[in-house]
Parts: C-alpha cells; structure tokens; sequence
C-alpha cells in the first residue's frame, strides 16, 4: 500500500499535520511535491504531498484517498525549503509551502500563455564587456565557488563589496553566464519591484529567452507562465524580488542578492521569512554559490563571509564630495531646504544636467493641528497623525490607509489658522516645481507609485529628460544608474537615527551612502549634499567619507559590546486583540511560558505596550539569544500551545524571526 502524507494548504496555526491518504492505482505515479485534492473532514481542501511511505499508523480502513492529484507540483528541495521555513520563522507548515507554489496552485485549466514585459525574445544576445582587473577577479572568485564544491579555497558564500558604480551587474551577468555553461541554474534576487525593470533589461539583452521574471506586480496568468518556464526548464535563470528565492530553477548553481543590505527583502507578513537567509539555506541545500553584493554591507553579512572587494567606480572617477549643511544654523526662511541646496539645485538648472532629492517621508506634511485651541488630527484606528495630502485633498493614516478630506477650518473652534507642520516628498516637490521652473520635477514614493507600470514610467521620464529633478522617499536612492545626475540632495539625514532601533545607524549610513552614489556617474562629475541635525554622527561622518569598513569596524565593535546580531539573534512575538485586557492575558501568559522553556542566556523584555493599529492593541515581547535553534523551538512550541487556547481565540499572534 503507498501512503501519502498530505500537508493540507490551511491557515489554521493549530492544526497539525501531515496526514496520511490511502493512494489509489491510478495515481501511482504522485511524487513528494504534487499537490493533490483531499477530503478534510466536511471540507475538500489543496494539500502538498510532503513524503511517502508505505506503512500508516492507521488501517488502511480508515484511511481516505485523494480525490484527484493536479499537474502542479514543486520539486523535493522546495518542499524542503517550504517545511523549513514554517518552523523556521515560527509559521506553519501550510503558510511555508505556499511559498513555493505557483498562484492559484488549484486552477485546472491555465489561460494560453500571455505576451510578456520579453520583446527580444529570440535575438542574438548581446555580447559581454570586457571586464576590469577587479570585476575579473570577483568572476574568478565566483567561478572557484561553482567548480570547487566547497571548502576554504572555494567558499561556497561570498560578498561582493563594490563602490556603487563599480560595475556589480557586470560580474553578476557574467557569473550567471558561468552558471549556465557549466549547465547550472541561476537566481538573481533585486530589492524590490521597481528595480526588476532596469535587472530585466540587462539580464534580457545578454540572455535572451534563458531568463524569467517573477514578482507580483504581473497578473496571475503571467507570473503562472513564468513559473512553467522555469519549472520545465525553459528557463533557467529567474529575476524577482524577494519571493523569487523560491523559484523552481533547475540545477541551481548560483544565487545573488543585489543590495542585500536593503530591508525590503524582510517580509512583513506571515511567514515573516529574510530572503537573505533564506537564500543561504537554499544554498546550502543544493549546493549553489551564494554571492551577496552591495556598496554598504549589514554587520551580519560582513562579520559571516568573505569579501570580493570593487573598491573603485568601473569609469575611473573618484567618489562625488560630499558636503553636510548643519540644519541647526539654517535661516527658516528657506524651508526645508538649506540655501547652499537651493544654489545648487539652481546650477543644475543652469546646465541642463539632473539631480535627486530624497526626503524619507511620504506625503505634504506630516502633522496637521490648530494653532488657535491645539487640537491635533490622529488616526481614529490607530494612535498615530493622520499625514496631509494636499494633492488629493486629503489626511491620511498611513498604517490602516483611513482618509479624511483635509478640513479648511477647525471642528472645535471654527479657527481657519491651521498648521501643517514638517516637510514630506509631496510638499518638497511642489517648492522644486515653483522655485525651478520650467524644470521637470518628477516624484517617486509610494503615492505615485502606486499603479501597476508607474514606477518604471516615472524612471523612464525621468532617464528620458534633457534635464529635470526626481524627488522622492527612498526609493530613489536603490540602485538607478542615471550618469547624467550631478546633484544628489537628502533632507533630514538624521531622521532614521531618532528611532529606537539599535540599526538605526547602520539604516542611516547606507541610506546616505546609497544616495550618494548615484551623482557623479557621468562626464560631468557630480556633487552630494546631506542636510542635518545632526552632522556629527558617526553614520553619517562616514557616509559622508565613503569609509563603509570605517563605519563597520566601528558598528561590529559596538554590536559585539551590547549582544547585538550577528552576536546574538532576536525573535519578536506581537499580541494583537480588539479588547486591550485580552492582549495583556495573553502576552503575560505567554511570557510565563517562555520563562520556563528559553534557554537560561536568554533575555527575555516585555511585555510591552505597542502603538494601537486598526483598532487593535498590541503588546510586544522580544528575546535576545546566543541560541537560536533552542530559541525558536521554545518559541514555537509555546506560541502553539497558546494558539490552541480556546479561550484566546479572539487573540492574534504574530512572530517574527530576526525582526528588521
């Protein structure tokens, strides 16, 4: 008799599986990995063949059998991948496999594949430049890697630390291009959407049709037909963000993460997985390369592997100067932006050349009050300001998206001196557009965005433009290469360094230094310009400096001191419940149980009050330990125990493994 052991695809944190189904003759042929239909109480549910046996702890009476078994299915490692993250990150079993499937695992018939953002699809690749001394050595220190199986001379995880302009993308295309004639399969992972347009069109010129794309701004039909691809063999190299180190990449040899530095690649929902050390373990299981590559490299990744250094631009130019305004001296009458900014905003202008300015927040301002009798608009869900929207006519939470159209006059008081206070992208943007015209003045941030194709609409524009500015939230500072900038601007560099965050400063010298590096890359040289509180800081001193490896020497010898990662391992456990008393019952419950059950190093804070979010009270506990296994074990298990509570039904419980 064949036994499957069935994972069914639920939600429900308290069920424990897998179970077994009775295989009937005709399905014979299902492998670890397919996904099947079964019965499930009154329920008919997906489920993922998670192994095979031939013997059940039940008779075979009592065993039911699949009701059909679909033409999807993943491959072995990637059932692997997907059990491992569920108990990794505290998750379940079914949450962790959905992440290897392809979307709507359970549709039986797939539209004819759709036309996709592949018009070269068939033509001659293009060829290779020729590389630098640096980049070859970075190649050669890679190619070791795929052909060394291991071992101190051939390390199967590198970091590519590179300037930015030191050609990255070039030994990336030309270790996948290893990769491939070596007969081996390739992921390169970007931090985000907007950035798999300008990857794609690099990878599409030199691989052709050998390369697809999964990220989830395609439709559903799209990104089932590039996942068939890869799945078949079709293609054997998959560009995405985060969710594409789950790719079905055959024979995989090599994954990249560009930018790895960049927290994107931490997801926010269940499960609560890092791409990063995803990738590594994926890695390590079918024994692929692992190369990590950024100007800015996190504490983590620079203590754990070893270096490939690009320590200059590929065009030979020196690092842009870099000069920090003290915003403490600044006349107020300038606003937001310092006088010696606008001069140079007005030189750009002068020669037709370009710039970028980044301001870390969205919106037009951040607070909107009454100057007559104080009152303050906040979120009535949550316990944050409502953000003004002038644009749209409208205040805005950003955390559960309530709006209200922006009010021209007190409620308490009928006073019309209303206060906006602070400087988002909206309202920065339209001082540029007053102060420069007829310069363009572009903005990129997550209200533009939005819509499906903006974000590469608004990059084309502005690539496209004789001469305009492009401001924005951090978006644009993530890896664009515009040679004709030579002005980059950030306000209010300190702003990340005031949240209670022991990476705060670690954010703060790659937000700057990333920004940095996109002026300058051009004939006509470039300058930076970094407005602060807080000019002294040791982050953003270094940024200024280009000196990554001063900044880290420094940030290790401080994360070492206070038992930060990569010297200990933080879990976070957030408690969510409409009824405040029911989050108190259940956080103290459950920091009694872990109490008895962490490993005795363990430190154990909480709990604690969070903010309230969509009329939802939080409290927080977070552990720091040596242990990490032990820890997330302990973990788990009580968080289970306290999931299967019936009288904490009414109470979320959310985990998240090296929280960001």
């Amino acid at each position: 008799m064949a036994i499957a052991k069935v994972e069914p695809l639920t939600t429900a944190r308290a069920l424990r599986g897998p179970f077994d189904y009775r295989l009937p003759a005709e399905m014979a042929d299902v492998e670890v990995g397919r996904v099947v239909r079964v019965p499930f109480g009154r329920q008919r549910l997906l489920g993922v063949v998670v192994d095979l046996a031939e013997t059940s702890e039940l008779p075979p009476e009592r065993l039911s059998e699949p009701l059909e078994a679909l033409e999807t299915g993943v491959p072995p490692e990637l059932v692997r991948l997907g059990l491992w993250v569920g108990r990794e990150y505290c998750s379940t079993p079914s949450r962790g496999l959905r992440l290897t499937l392809p979307p709507n695992p359970g549709v039986r018939k797939r539209r004819a594949r759709p036309p996709l953002r592949h018009p070269d699809i068939g033509a001659a690749p293009a060829a290779a430049p020729r590389l630098q001394a640096e980049q070859r050595r970075a190649v050669d220190g890679v190619v070791a890697g795929l052909d060394g199986g291991g071992g101190a001379e051939a390390p199967r995880g590198l970091l590519l630390h590179g300037v930015t302009g030191s050609g990255k993308t070039e030994v990336y295309l030309a270790a996948v291009e290893a990769a491939l004639e070596r007969g081996l399969g390739a992921i390169v992972l970007v931090p985000e959407i907007g950035l798999t347009p300008q990857a794609v069109a690099r990878f599409r010129a030199r691989l052709g049709d050998r390369f697809a794309v999964l990220h989830s701004a395609l439709t559903p039909a799209e990104r089932y037909e590039e996942w068939r691809r890869l799945r078949s063999g079709e293609a054997s190299v998959c560009v995405g963000p985060r969710s594409a180190v789950f790719a079905p990449v055959r024979e995989l040899g090599l994954i990249v993460i560009d930018e790895e530095h960049d927290p994107s690649y931490k997801q926010e929902g269940d499960p609560c997985y890092d791409a990063r050390t995803v990738a590594r373990r994926r890695a390590e299981g079918c024994g692929a390369v692992l190369v990590a590559g950024t100007a800015t490299p996190r504490p983590e990744t620079w203590v754990e592997l070893p270096r490939l250094e690009l320590p200059s631009r590929v065009d030979g130019r020196g690092m842009p100067p870099v000069e920090v305004l003290d915003m403490r001296d600044a006349d107020p009458r300038s606003g937001p932006l310092h006088a010696a900014t606008w001069e140079a905003l007005d030189g750009v202008r002068a020669a037709g050349a370009k710039a970028i300015v980044m301001v870390n927040r969205r919106g037009f301002a951040p607070w909107l009050t009454c100057r007559s009798c104080g009152r303050h608009w906040g979120c009535p869900n949550c316990d944050v300001s409502l953000i003004v929207h002038r644009r749209a006519g409208s205040i805005v939470c950003h955390h559960c998206a309530h709006s209200e159209p922006l009010p021209r006059a007190c409620p308490d008081c009928g006073s019309t001196t209303l206060s906006q206070a602070g400087a988002g992208a909206e309202q920065v943007e339209a001082l540029l557009a007053e102060r420069l015209a007829p310069l363009p003045v572009l903005r990129l941030d997550s209200d533009t965005a939005g819509e499906r194709g903006a974000h590469a609409r608004i990059l084309d524009e502005f690539a496209g433009a004789d001469s305009a500015v492009l401001v924005g939230t951090q978006m644009v500072a993530k890896g664009h290469d515009f040679p004709e900038v030579t002005l980059s601007a950030i306000l209010d560099a300190d702003a990340t360094l005031r949240f209670p965050d022991f990476r705060a400063g670690e954010r703060t010298f790659a937000m700057v230094a990333q920004l940095a590096g996109r002026s300058g890359r051009g004939a006509a040289g470039g300058e930076v310009i970094v407005q602060t509180l807080a000019p002294d800081a040791p982050s953003i001193a270094r940024a200024a400096a280009h000196d990554s490896a001063g900044f880290l020497a420094e940030e290790v010898e401080r994360r070492r001191a206070l038992r930060y990662p990569p010297f200990s391992h933080l879990v976070r456990v957030v408690l969510k419940a409409e009824a405040e008393p029911r989050a108190d019952a259940a956080a103290t419950k459950l920091a009694e149980a872990l109490r008895e059950t962490l490993p005795g190093d363990t430190d154990l804070l909480g709990p604690a009050p969070m903010f309230r979010v969509r009329n939802r009270y939080r409290r927080r506990l977070l552990t720091k330990a040596s242990d990490r296994d032990a820890t997330v074990a302990a973990i788990r298990a009580a968080v289970e125990r306290l999931a299967a509570d019936r009288s904490l039904k009414d109470v979320a419980i959310g985990v998240d493994v090296d929280p960001q």
